[in-house]
């Protein structure tokens, strides 16, 4: 049984996502939205490009589920060349309407989501998502992109517990990030043990499990949407499978992507 009120804090998580980027974005001028963001070829205006596209189509998977299954895409790289077209249009407009797009179709979405059944399940990229799972999704993706704006103009954004989301994707994500980097999912779960942003613990899987991964939250979901290299954060594993998965983690769908470079000039 799907507790609605979960559902519903979800929601206000998502909103409260999208409303801490759109702070950050709204403010710049022309030039700010063409700098160039960590994100090889993507400027700011990119990334909230690829936001509206995606949030685009989250929308028609809530409210038109058989059009968006019929117009997926056969495998990844036919994704990945959707995604970035979809990201070029947008970043083309002028920004101001790009800017007012994304609002709107954050806003359309969110209203979509509320009245969807708690309990439904739509169509996406991978395995169906229920109401909650579009809406966490919705909400890791925002956060990500926002790290490359934040990191564009160096802002240090504070983690809050919102970040319990991309942990929880990232963590159920697990065997897909394998099979999607070409390795066979293990066998046994594995133990994540996380310091929340408040300094409390999040915990996930068996706490015998011999596998483990452990470190600051903060530091695993940037790990997990691929914004830092595994050798710049605190994120530890025991055992030679927790060890992969921190090399090929991630909490989203589709193709990896090219891997950020580590501090140190190393790459992944």
């Amino acid at each position: 049984m799907v507790d609605p009120q979960a559902v519903r804090a979800v929601l206000e998580d998502l909103r409260a996502e999208g409303e801490a980027l759109d702070a950050l974005v709204a403010p710049l001028g022309a030039r700010g939205w063409e700098a160039d963001t960590p994100a090889e070829g993507w400027t700011v205006a990119h990334q909230v490009a690829h936001l509206a596209w995606t949030d685009g189509r989250a929308l028609l998977a809530v409210l038109d589920p058989d059009r968006f299954t019929g117009e997926l895409g056969g495998d990844l790289a036919e994704l990945a060349a959707s995604v970035d077209t979809g990201a070029a249009a947008g970043a083309a407009e002028p920004y101001p309407e790009l800017l007012a797009r994304w609002r709107e179709g954050r806003t359309r979405l969110l209203d979509a989501l509320a009245a969807a059944p708690p309990d439904a399940r739509f169509p996406w990229y991978g395995p169906p998502m229920s109401t909650a799972s579009v809406a966490t999704g919705r909400l890791m993706e925002t956060w990500a992109h926002g790290e490359d704006v934040a990191d564009t103009f160096r802002v240090r954004r504070e983690p809050t517990a919102r970040l319990r989301h991309v942990v929880r994707i990232a963590v159920r994500a697990r065997d897909y990030a394998f099979a999607v980097h070409g390795m066979a999912p293990p066998a046994e779960p594995f133990r994540v043990e996380l310091v929340a942003p408040d300094g409390s613990s999040w915990t996930y899987g068996p706490p015998d499990a011999a596998q483990r991964v452990t470190g600051p939250a903060l530091d695993f979901c940037l790990l997990a949407v691929r914004r830092r290299h595994r050798d710049d954060t605190a994120v530890r594993a025991r055992g030679a499978d927790a060890d992969r998965w921190l090399s090929v983690a991630q909490a989203f769908a589709g193709p990896p992507g090219k891997p950020r470079a580590a501090a140190n000039g190393g790459a992944a």
